[in-house]
């Protein structure tokens, strides 16, 4: 009798500590690793612009990935909506643009892309530095439909590592692994997007 209770014991406790693991592990996952702060949107010629700060910074095992050749796709996310009383706020704009961070054994150099646009540094630290400040980019067109100068919008942007565009084996490698998580929260701010400026007339 006394040893079924000892078993007992000993398999509620690993149960106790199984369910503890299941609760404690997403929160550790989900913590965000990048801080995205001051947000702004300019208006610009073609509509209006984001800019943002970004800080973080690479573990030894993402530093160590970029020196091996791997390439990190960098995601920023954004996206512009309208609060409605009498149904889900109206999403707007959705926008997304991928920075590709890798290193060129050949030229010793680590490169920053994005589209067709990519800059060359003589060190990690420059490279992360640059990716850390996003500047001018246009998110919401001229002319955007259902976007008006002058109205309240709710605007939200966030940075996260894009695991699912690693090599195959890597990408197994990254699941459920902290050091592959890599992520900000959503930022979100309220914003009252300013008149846009005149178009010259054609001449």
């Amino acid at each position: 009798m006394a040893f079924s209770t000892v078993c007992l014991k000993n398999v509620l406790e690993r149960l106790r500590l199984w369910v503890l693991t299941l609760l404690v592990m997403p929160l550790i996952a989900l913590a965000a690793e990048i801080e995205v702060a001051n947000p702004q949107l300019q208006p610009v010629d073609d509509g209006y612009a984001l800019s943002a700060d970004f800080r973080f910074e690479l573990n030894p095992r993402l530093e160590e990935a970029v020196a091996k050749g791997v390439v990190l796709h960098f995601v920023a996310d954004f996206e512009l909506t309208k609060a409605r009383w009498y149904w889900l706020d109206e999403k707007l704009v959705t926008r997304s643009q991928t920075y590709r961070l890798s290193y060129h054994a050949l030229t010793r150099q680590y490169r920053l892309s994005t589209g067709g646009l990519h800059q060359s540094f003589a060190t990690l630290s420059e490279a992360v530095q640059v990716l850390s400040r996003l500047r001018n980019w246009v998110v919401v067109e001229r002319g955007e439909k259902g976007v008006r100068s002058g109205e309240a919008y709710d605007a939200a942007l966030r940075l996260r590592l894009d695991v699912t565009q690693l090599p195959r084996p890597f990408q197994i490698t990254a699941l459920g692994n902290k050091d592959w998580s890599l992520a900000s929260d959503w930022k979100a701010w309220q914003v009252n997007l300013a008149p846009l400026p005149a178009l010259e007339a054609a001449k």
